[in-house]
C-alpha cells in the first residue's frame, strides 16, 4: 500500500454563524438575500446557504426595526438609541441619520417610490420622513398604545398609511390630507399584521384576540370576522397567477369545492401553534391546514414561553413562503407537486439563524454531504452542507443531548445514535426520521456513546453515573413504527468519576474509555473486560480514539496535552504540548501518521507523529472547540463550540502546492522578461515588472544605473508615469528602506524627488497606508540633510586655511560681478575651458631664485583661483576662488 502523503494545510471553506437573534427581518425584493437583525449588528444573509455575506455594526443598540427600499439599495434600521440610519448597500456605509421619535421604533416601512419612509413608535407616534433629506413630512398622533406595525397602501397611486397598535386599533392615514380618515375597532388585543388584497380595497388585520378582520377600503366598514383560533402573529394574500394560488386552485377545482366564478380572497396565517392555514374571505373556510407543525419546540420551556411562529411572508418572484420561528429558524414552504390525493406545503428549506453551544457533531455518511450536529436542545439537527440549511430534526429526548455517532449498518441504512441529560440513549433512522430504538437503564447522564465499527450490530455508552453498556440492536426490522426497547448485553463500573468519552476499536474487539478521574480504560469486548490502564494525565481525560493502523491509543486531557499509548503494555509513547487550555478533542489523520486536535483555548491544531510537530494552528473560533468531526472520503473537518459557529475544513494541501508551482513557474517567466527589459533598455517595463514581481535589490539596481545616464530624469519620470496607486505604495516602502542606509539613501531621494515633482499631494494623501511610510521617511532625511550641511561647514575650514597660507584669497563684490556676467553668457562653458587654460600656462613654474610656492588646492570645487603673476609682483600675489 502506497504512503499516505501528509497534509500541511486545511483551509476554512465554509462557516455556519449566528446570523439572527430574534425581532425584525427584511426581505431583497428579489429574495437573494435576507437582512436579519443580530443583537447589535445587522446581518446580511445569502438565502441559498446561509452564508453571511457583510455584517453591520449598527451601534444604535439592539436592532428594533428594518427596512429595504424598493431596489435594494438602501437600508434602513433602528434601535433602542432611537437613531434612524441609512445604509448603502453597496458600500454598507451610513449614508445619513436622525432621531425622530422619544421611544424605541418599533415599525418602519419604506414607500413603493422609495422617496419615503414611515416609522412606528413605542412613543404612539407615526412619522413620515423624507429618505433624501432626513426631515420629518408627516407626524400623526392618535394611538393611545405602542404603535407595532405599520405599512404603506401597496399601490403607489393611493396615498394611504395604515398603522396597527397595542390600543387594539387600526389607524388610516390620508398623506395628502395630513390627517386620519378612519379608525377601525374590531379588534380586541394588540394589531399584530396587516395586508392588503391584491386589487387594493380591502384590509385584512391579524391580531392577537385570534380573529382576522376583513375591511373595506370604499368606506372603512367591516366586512367580516373570521375566527382563527389562534394567536396571529402573521397575514398574507396570496395573489393570483402565484404558484400558490395556481395549485390551490386546481386542487380546488378538481376536489369540486371551488366555484367556477369564487371572488374569494386566498390568505394566510401564521401564529402561535406553528402551523400554516390557507382561507379564503368567501364564507371564512380554512381550505388547508398542516398536519404538524415543523416548529421544534423545547420541552424546558414554559407555557408562557413564546412558541410557534412570529412572523411570515410570502417571497417575491413566486418563490414562496417564508416562515421564522421562536427558535430563530426560517423556514420555506412551497406547494407539493404531486396533488392526487390532498394539497400539502413541502419544507423546502430550513435556515438555522442561532445554533447555541454546539456539544457534538458526525457526519452521515462516507459522502460527507450530511452533518448530525447536537447542540444545548433536545433535537439533533441534521445539516445538508451544500445549501448549510437543516434538512431535518430529530425529536424524542426529553432532555439536552450530550453526545452523539453515526454508523451504516449492516443492511444500508444510516442510523444516528444520541446520548442525553434524560439518562436515555436513542437509536434513530436517517431515512425515515424516526427513533427505532431507546435504551433505558443508566442512572445518570449518557455522555459518551459509540457505534461498533466492523460488525456494527452494536453499540457502547459510557454515564455520569460511572458505568459502562453495551446495546445489541441487530434484528431490528425495517418497518418499526414505534421505537423497540433495547437492552444491555454488559454492565462495568468503569471509572470513579463520569465518563466523557468512548471509542471503539476497527476490528470491535476492544473498547476504551475516558473519564474525568484522568484515567483511560481498554476493556475486551462483548464482556468488558480491563485490559489495561493508562494513568499519567493530570486532569480528566475529554477523548480517546483508537489508531486505525497501530496498537495504540490517542487521548486528550484537561492538563492541555495529547498523548499517545501503547495498548501492549499501557505505556506513554509520546506527549504533545502546544495547546494553551484544555484539549477537548483529537482525532487521527492520514492513515495514522497526523492527528487534528481542539480545545478551550479555541484552537484547531494539526500534528505529525513521527516528528511530534505541529504543522498548522487555526484559530476560528472565538470560545471552546467541543465538537470535532472528520469526513472518511477526503478526511474533511467540521468544527464547533460554544461560540454557536460550525466550520468547514478543507485539505488544501495539493492546492497550495500547485498553486506555489504555478507562482514559481510564472515568476520564471517574468523574471526573464525583466531581464529581456533590461537588454533592450526599456526601464519602465523592467520597473514595472521589478515592482510586479517584489525585487527590491533589482529595482535599486535599475534606478542606480538609470542615474548615471544623461536622461536619467527622462526615463524615471516615464516609468513613474506608468505606474499606479498600488504600485506607488509599494516604491515607497522600498524607498524607506533604502533611505534608512548612508550607502543608499542618495538613490532613494532622487528617486523620492521624481515621484514628488509627478505626483501631486492630493493624490499623494489619497493613497492608502502612505502617511506611515511618509513618517518613516522624514527622520532619515533629515539626518541626511543635517550630514550635509556639516560637510559643507567643514569646507570651510579649508577655506580658512588655505587663506592664511596666502594661497587663495577672500571672494571680493568684483569677483561677484565677474561671476555674474559669465553666467549670464552663452558661450559659458568655452570660456570656462579657455580660462582653465591660461591658468595652467600661469602656473608653469618661472627660472626665479625665489621659493616656489604651493599650488594643492588647484581642484577645489568651490573655488576659482587667480594665479600669482610673479613678473609684475615682487611679492606673492593670492590667487581668488570662486564657487
Amino acid at each position: 500500500m502506497a504512503s499516505a502523503t501528509l497534509k500541511k494545510n486545511y483551509r476554512c471553506s465554509q462557516s455556519l454563524q449566528q446570523f439572527y437573534s430574534g425581532g425584525p427581518f427584511v426581505v431583497s425584493s428579489d429574495g437573494s438575500f435576507i437582512a436579519c437583525a443580530c443583537s447589535e449588528s445587522i446581518k446580511i444573509v445569502d438565502s441559498s446557504n446561509a452564508s453571511t455575506k457583510f455584517t453591520i455594526e449598527a451601534e444604535s443598540g439592539t436592532i428594533t426595526a428594518l427596512a429595504l427600499s424598493p431596489n435594494d439599495k438602501l437600508l434602513f434600521s433602528a434601535g433602542h438609541s432611537r437613531q434612524i440610519k441609512v445604509w448603502d448597500l453597496d458600500t454598507f456605509k451610513c449614508l445619513r441619520s436622525w432621531k425622530g421619535h422619544d421611544g424605541p421604533v418599533m415599525g418602519m416601512a419604506c414607500h413603493g417610490s422609495g422617496g419615503l419612509l414611515a416609522t412606528s413608535g413605542a412613543d404612539r407616534k407615526v412619522l413620515v420622513w423624507d429618505v433624501d433629506g432626513g426631515f420629518c413630512t408627516h407626524y400623526f398622533k392618535g394611538h393611545k398604545g405602542v404603535v407595532t406595525s405599520i405599512m404603506f397602501h401597496p399601490d403607489v397611486n393611493k396615498s394611504l398609511l395604515f398603522s396597527g397598535s397595542d390600543d387594539t386599533t387600526v389607524r388610516v392615514w390620508d398623506l395628502l390630507a395630513k390627517k386620519c380618515v378612519a379608525v377601525l375597532e374590531k379588534h380586541f388585543s394588540a394589531v399584530s399584521s396587516m395586508a392588503v388584497s391584491e386589487d387594493g380595497w380591502t384590509l385584512l388585520s391579524a391580531g392577537r384576540d385570534k380573529v382576522v378582520n376583513l375591511w373595506d377600503l370604499h368606506d372603512y366598514r367591516c366586512k367580516s370576522t373570521i375566527p382563527t383560533y389562534e394567536v396571529l402573529e402573521a397575514v398574507c394574500i396570496v395573489y393570483s397567477g402565484s404558484q400558490f394560488a395556481l395549485s390551490l386552485g386546481a386542487f380546488l377545482q378538481q376536489s369540486g369545492k371551488k366555484k367556477s366564478r369564487s371572488t374569494g380572497i386566498y390568505f394566510i396565517t401564521a401564529g402561535e401553534r406553528g402551523i400554516v392555514r390557507i382561507w379564503t374571505s368567501e364564507g371564512a373556510v380554512c381550505l388547508y391546514e398542516q398536519k404538524s407543525s415543523d416548529v421544534t419546540v423545547s420541552s424546558a420551556e414554559d407555557e408562557d414561553s413564546t412558541r410557534g411562529f412570529t412572523s411570515a411572508v410570502m417571497l417575491p418572484l413566486d418563490q414562496g413562503l417564508l416562515c421564522v420561528t421562536a427558535d430563530q429558524q426560517f423556514l420555506f414552504y412551497s406547494p407539493a407537486e404531486h396533488l392526487e390525493e390532498k394539497w400539502s406545503l413541502k419544507l423546502t428549506k430550513r435556515l438555522v439563524g442561532f445554533n447555541d453551544e454546539i456539544v457534538d457533531m458526525k457526519f452521515l455518511d462516507e459522502e460527507e454531504q450530511y452533518l448530525a450536529v447536537a447542540t444545548n436542545l433536545e433535537q439533533v439537527r441534521v445539516y445538508d452542507l451544500s445549501s448549510m440549511s437543516c434538512s431535518y430534526v430529530l425529536s424524542g429526548h426529553t432532555d439536552t443531548i450530550l453526545c452523539l455517532d453515526t454508523s451504516i449498518s449492516s443492511n444500508g441504512r444510516r442510523l444516528i445514535l444520541t446520548g442525553s441529560k434524560d439518562n436515555s440513549v436513542r437509536l434513530w433512522e436517517s431515512e425515515r426520521r424516526c427513533c427505532i430504538g431507546l435504551g433505558i437503564g443508566h442512572m445518570g447522564a449518557v455522555g459518551a456513546v459509540a457505534f461498533s465499527k466492523k460488525c456494527r450490530d452494536f453499540f457502547v455508552s459510557g454515564s455520569s453515573d460511572r458505568t459502562i453498556k453495551v446495546w445489541n440492536f441487530d434484528g431490528l426490522s425495517d418497518d418499526i413504527e414505534e421505537p423497540i426497547s433495547l437492552k444491555a448485553k454488559a454492565v462495568v463500573a468503569a471509572h470513579d468519576k463520569d465518563i466523557n468519552s468512548l471509542a471503539v476499536a476497527p476490528n470491535d474487539s476492544l473498547v476504551c474509555s475516558g473519564s474525568q478521574d484522568r484515567t483511560a480504560c481498554v476493556w475486551r469486548l462483548p464482556e468488558l473486560v480491563l485490559v489495561v490502564k493508562f494513568t499519567g494525565h493530570k486532569r480528566g481525560i475529554w477523548c480517546v480514539e483508537f489508531s486505525p493502523v497501530d496498537q495504540c491509543v490517542i487521548t486528550a486531557a484537561g492538563d492541555k496535552t495529547v498523548k499517545i499509548w501503547a495498548i501492549a503494555d499501557g505505556s506513554c509513547l509520546k506527549t504533545f504540548e502546544g495547546h494553551t487550555s484544555s484539549v477537548l478533542r483529537a482525532s487521527f489523520l492520514t492513515r495514522g501518521t497526523q492527528f487534528v486536535s481542539c480545545g478551550a483555548d479555541g484552537l484547531v491544531k494539526l500534528w505529525t507523529i513521527k516528528t511530534n510537530e505541529c504543522i498548522s494552528t487555526y484559530d476560528q473560533h472565538e470560545d471552546k472547540v467541543w465538537a470535532l468531526a472528520v469526513g472518511k472520503k477526503t478526511e474533511m473537518l467540521a468544527t464547533g463550540g460554544s461560540d454557536a459557529v460550525i466550520n468547514l475544513w478543507h485539505d488544501s494541501t495539493a492546492a497550495e502546492k500547485e498553486e506555489a508551482f504555478r507562482k514559481e513557474e510564472e515568476g520564471v517567466l517574468r523574471g526573464q522578461e525583466l531581464e529581456n527589459a533590461l537588454l533592450d533598455a526599456e526601464y519602465t517595463k523592467a520597473i514595472q515588472i521589478a515592482l510586479e514581481l517584489r525585487r527590491p535589490r533589482k529595482l535599486f539596481e535599475l534606478f542606480s544605473e538609470l542615474f548615471r545616464k544623461r536622461e536619467a530624469g527622462d526615463h524615471i519620470d516615464k516609468a513613474l508615469h506608468a505606474l499606479g496607486k498600488e504600485e506607488f505604495l509599494l516604491l515607497f516602502e522600498y524607498i524607506r528602506e533604502w533611505n534608512t542606509k548612508p550607502k543608499l539613501c542618495h538613490v532613494a531621494q532622487s528617486v523620492l524627488f521624481r515621484a514628488f515633482n509627478i505626483l501631486p499631494p492630493t493624490e499623494i494623501i489619497e493613497i492608502k497606508g502612505i502617511s506611515e511610510l511618509l513618517e518613516g521617511l522624514i527622520p532619515y532625511s533629515q539626518r541626511h540633510f543635517s550630514r550635509i550641511d556639516r560637510l559643507i561647514r567643514s569646507t570651510f575650514l579649508l577655506d580658512y586655511t588655505l587663506i592664511r597660507m596666502s594661497v587663495i584669497e577672500p571672494t571680493t563684490q568684483d569677483d561677484l560681478k565677474t561671476k555674474s556676467l559669465l553666467h549670464s553668457e552663452k558661450n559659458m562653458e568655452d570660456n570656462a575651458e579657455e580660462d582653465q587654460k591660461q591658468v595652467s600656462e600661469e602656473q608653469k613654474p618661472k627660472a626665479s631664485g625665489k621659493k616656489r610656492k604651493s599650488h594643492k588646492s588647484g581642484d577645489h570645487s568651490r573655488l576659482h583661483k587667480k594665479v600669482k603673476d610673479s613678473s609684475t609682483h615682487a611679492n606673492t600675489a593670492a590667487v581668488p576662488l570662486q564657487a
